[in-house]
């Protein structure tokens, strides 16, 4: 049911001619019906990052979608622009009816917009919203992404909790704050958790920003290093950022200056990327993760994308998810429950 690209453009090319001379050399069409009206539907999922578990998740439960509903599924890892507009070209040219994707560059979504369009493909935006020229969310296509902000509050309650339990005062404690705002949905995260914590008694003075120049541990560890260099005054840490990645890069820099779990404590967002961290025998300062919705993300996308090219059912031009946190105690049952693991 489905076909796997990993590389673009040469595999794309390739593998969609193999389905395209596939679908030409049919000969049990229906009566009245062309080869390509009898073949099931063909939908393209392109991700930013293959290689990252909550894209493998997405990609999981779209291939289950593709099972479960009959469509064919083409699966492409798009890492620039490049490959993202190669990509949509050769879908086009086997007959793809729809595209899911969360590019890895929110400022094409008019260039990737205006190219389905043309080529009459149907546009689902997952995960990150595109922007248009004028720098604002493109809210004319539709997109299927997180509760950003509610998310990012949540995250920010859950410190305030813990500091509270651990008797800590402002006086004694800093908000590292892992930053990535050249994307809307990481400040709109990292924003909420600050709201939180402002909302429960925390003064402006006590939050710190580490600016992230990649979005991934290293750029983490960098940015969250520098930081504590110039506030090594500050004795216990709250630690937010816009994913898993950037809290544990912070965690590992906190831990660097020697400062553990006993002075620190760190929330991330995703979920699949901390595992490992909550299965470590002992606990760190990553004290958990608000667990997003990969299934909702990789198969009601799909679904949504399917029914209307199907059943000429629109689906909601914005459509939102939400998160359940994950700590030591808890995330095994809970990645059972949402289809994460076995």
């Amino acid at each position: 049911m489905r076909l796997t690209l990993l590389s673009l453009p040469l595999t794309v090319l390739t593998t969609l001619a193999g389905l395209l001379l596939a679908g030409c050399g049919r000969s049990d069409a229906p009566a009245g019906k062309t080869a390509r009206e009898a073949a099931p539907v063909t939908l393209g999922f392109l991700v930013k990052q293959p290689e990252e578990p909550w894209f493998q998740l997405e990609w999981k439960f779209a291939e289950q979608a593709a099972q479960d509903l009959g469509f064919r599924l083409v699966r492409i890892g798009a890492t620039d622009g490049e490959k993202v507009l190669a990509g949509i070209d050769s879908l086009a040219a086997a007959g793809a009816k729809g595209l899911v994707i969360c590019t890895p560059d929110t400022r094409l979504g008019p260039a990737i917009a205006a190219k389905t369009k043309a080529a009459g493909m149907k546009l689902i935006a997952v995960d990150d919203q595109f922007v248009g020229t004028d720098g604002k969310p493109m809210t004319a296509v539709h997109y299927l992404g997180i509760s950003a902000a509610k998310i990012g509050e949540t995250v920010g309650q859950t410190l305030a909790a813990e500091m509270k339990k651990r008797g800590w005062t402002a006086a004694d404690t800093g908000v590292c704050v892992a930053s990535f705002d050249e994307l809307a949905t990481a400040r709109e995260r990292t924003d909420g958790a600050i709201r939180a914590l402002t909302a429960a008694g925390l003064p402006e003075r006590v939050f710190f920003r580490a600016p992230m120049r990649t979005p991934d541990i290293p750029g983490s560890f960098d940015a969250v290093t520098t930081l504590l260099t110039r506030q090594g005054a500050v004795r216990n840490w709250l630690v937010c950022g816009f994913n898993d990645n950037a809290v544990l890069g912070a965690v590992r820099a906190l831990e660097g200056a020697g400062i553990g779990a006993d002075r620190a404590v760190a929330v991330g967002i995703n979920g699949t990327d901390c595992i490992t961290e909550l299965e470590k025998p002992r606990p760190t300062a990553f004290l958990g993760s608000m667990l997003l919705s990969a299934k909702e993300h990789g198969y009601r996308t799909c679904e949504m994308m399917f029914r209307w090219i199907r059943d000429g059912v629109e689906p909601p031009l914005e459509t939102r998810t939400t998160g359940v946190l994950i700590t030591r105690e808890n995330f095994r049952q809970v990645l059972r429950e949402q289809g994460v693991r076995e």
